[in-house]
């Protein structure tokens, strides 16, 4: 079976595992958030991943750092949710610590990978 080169960066490991603990994460938070947060935080964990991918198609390092760009806004966004979900008491406060420490990680990443991408241009 082929490996893409996506699949060998560690930024796009981590950003899979931390869709994985999201999925997981969100299974416990109230029905009525079905199609509010449980719904928004997956898409935009999703979104990470799969923009870090689809950049590694790209042929220009600047088309690549835009998409890795776009992953990192998307953590962003998927962070601002996290700290919602404390405030509501939807995860706790050692739950929140760890996902921001696995997101403070991709986020050293993708910065890394967005300025090398760049230097390739």
């Amino acid at each position: 079976m082929k490996t893409y080169s996506f699949e060998k960066l560690d930024v796009w490991q981590r950003s899979k595992n931390l869709t994985i603990r999201i999925y997981f994460l969100t299974k416990s938070f109230p029905k009525e958030e079905k199609f509010g947060l449980v719904s928004q935080m997956r898409r935009s964990a999703v979104s990470i991943s799969s923009n870090i991918a689809e950049g590694s198609s790209k042929k220009t390092g600047k088309e690549k750092a835009r998409y890795t760009t776009m992953a990192f806004g998307s953590l962003m966004e998927l962070l601002s949710q996290i700290e919602i979900c404390k405030e509501l008491q939807y995860v706790t406060e050692n739950e929140s610590i760890a996902l921001r420490d696995l997101v403070d990680e991709i986020a050293v990443k993708s910065t890394r990978l967005r300025e090398a991408q760049l230097k390739m241009a």
